[in-house]
């Protein structure tokens, strides 16, 4: 027995559809985990894992908004500004309309641009005004472009009834070169997507797609002391985002994928109980 309920994505978003939602949420809870989150994929399909979260007692934790047009909020036409904003609030109206607490969302995509602008926090103050008037929160995710993410989380100091920080700990690795992210908000954490990570390959720092491989946590570099003394600060429930299917030319997850469903999240929940040992052990010691 942890003092927090454990959590993980459903892997179909993450390349493996070898259930359906239902079939997986399903064996999520027999296997010990407590709650999940999904991606959006339109109302009906978050319905759909409602009514399964609710016959199987499950956590519906949150859901992980598009991220494809996060750059167009900043640097897009005004068409394609105002078509991304839409997008999400649908998918936070969505989260509303099935009693999602959390909407997971990037600030940004993309390796080239450094530059946040008024255009952009304009863009997403909407998002936080209408996540206010809905009672749903939105948790911006550490990724990419942390000059966007500081930029955000700062006009949401305004918000801080409707807005969170998402910490990502593989992303931390790979996309902010170890920062101690949540040190950067603290006391904005309202959600984790827990995993592990080699780091960046690239010997000059260069940052890329490929290096966000979402281990599971001991199979990489990750300071799982450091990271379980953290996490100790947290009293939400320990999510974690997962999978199974390997980056191109990159085999790190192939393991993962010979496994059975069944094998597959066994080993994920050992991994996740260890880990909140880990973290109970930290907020004990202090």
């Amino acid at each position: 027995m942890f003092q927090q309920k454990l959590c993980i994505a459903l892997m179909s978003p993450y390349g493996d559809a070898r259930l359906t939602n239902d079939e997986e949420i399903r064996l999520m809870r027999k296997t010990g985990f407590e709650g999940f989150f999904s991606g959006w994929g339109g109302l009906d399909a978050l319905k759909a894992c409602r009514r399964t979260a609710d016959e199987c007692g499950m956590l519906y934790q949150s859901v992980h908004a598009p991220f494809g047009n996060a750059r167009k909020f900043w640097h897009g036409t005004d068409e394609e500004a105002q078509a991304s904003v839409d997008e999400l609030t649908r998918c936070l109206e969505d989260c509303a309309e099935v009693e999602v607490p959390i909407m997971v969302a990037h600030v940004f995509i993309g390796f080239e641009d450094h530059e946040p602008n008024e255009r952009g926090l304009a863009n997403y103050e909407k998002l936080m005004i209408r996540a206010r008037q809905l009672g749903v929160k939105i948790a911006f995710e550490n990724t990419e472009g942390m000059e966007y993410l500081d930029a955000v989380m700062k006009l949401a100091e305004e918000y801080r009834d409707a807005v969170g920080f998402c910490w990502d700990t593989g992303h931390e690795m790979c996309y902010n070169y170890s920062e101690d992210m949540p040190g950067r908000y603290p006391g904005r954490l309202i959600a984790t997507h827990i995993s592990d990570n080699l780091g960046i390959r690239d010997y000059g720092g260069a940052i890329t797609w490929i290096d966000d491989l979402h281990l599971l946590p001991f199979d990489g570099a990750g300071d799982w002391e450091g990271i379980a003394r953290r996490l100790g600060m947290f009293d939400g429930p320990l999510t974690f985002e997962l999978t199974t299917h390997s980056k191109p030319e990159r085999h790190e997850n192939d393991k993962y994928a010979r496994l059975s469903p069944e094998e597959y999240l066994a080993e994920a929940y050992a991994r996740a109980c260890r880990l909140a040992a880990m973290v109970k052990r930290a907020r004990d010691e202090k």
